[in-house]
């Protein structure tokens, strides 16, 4: 390692609350969100793609908005409220978004599942969909190599009514 990020350095205190469960961690300065969670929290749901913030595999939502994790560093979510693909459904009951994409079937290989889903709930919060052509501009940075567009749309469009209608589902809250 370089002088700049010794073997071992300094790690920094941080208090988040990760899928309504506060957590008092220690970062290095340099670690990002991604690995933080992948690595240190074994929160896997959460995809590392092309850790360069360009195909959203990685999309989380922090104080309800969508973020790329692997941009973010995980000392700038000090205070922060995150929620996983892990942390939206509530014990054995889906998310209404999870319910939608299981549905439509819009996944295929499934890789850029919980990034999509994350990334739907936040635009659902948003209130930006209104039209199957808001939806996909709105989502236009989740990539899906399978070409499930169509199916991950038609999921957005079903979730939308049930996720007004039922709002307290973890990621729903308003900020």
């Amino acid at each position: 390692m370089s002088e700049i990020f010794p073997e071992g350095g300094q790690q920094h205190p941080i208090d988040l609350t990760i899928n309504a469960q506060a957590r008092s961690l220690q970062v290095h300065p340099w670690t990002t969100l991604l690995d933080l969670l992948r690595e240190q929290l074994d929160l896997i749901g959460t995809k590392k793609g092309c850790d360069h913030g360009q195909c959203g595999a990685c999309t989380v939502l922090r104080d309800g908005k969508r973020i790329n994790a692997c941009l973010t560093l995980a000392i700038m979510c000090d205070g922060a409220d995150l929620v996983t693909i892990e942390g939206l459904a509530s014990g054995d009951q889906l998310h209404p978004m999870q319910r939608a994409f299981i549905t439509h079937d819009a996944f295929q290989c499934g890789y850029c599942t919980p990034g999509q889903i994350c990334s739907a709930v936040g635009l659902a919060r948003e209130g930006h969909a209104a039209t199957p052509d808001v939806i996909r501009e709105q989502m236009s940075g989740n990539l899906c190599r399978c070409g499930a567009y169509s199916n991950i749309v038609a999921a957005v469009q079903e979730a939308l009514p049930l996720m007004r209608a039922a709002p307290q589902a973890q990621g729903d809250q308003q900020p």
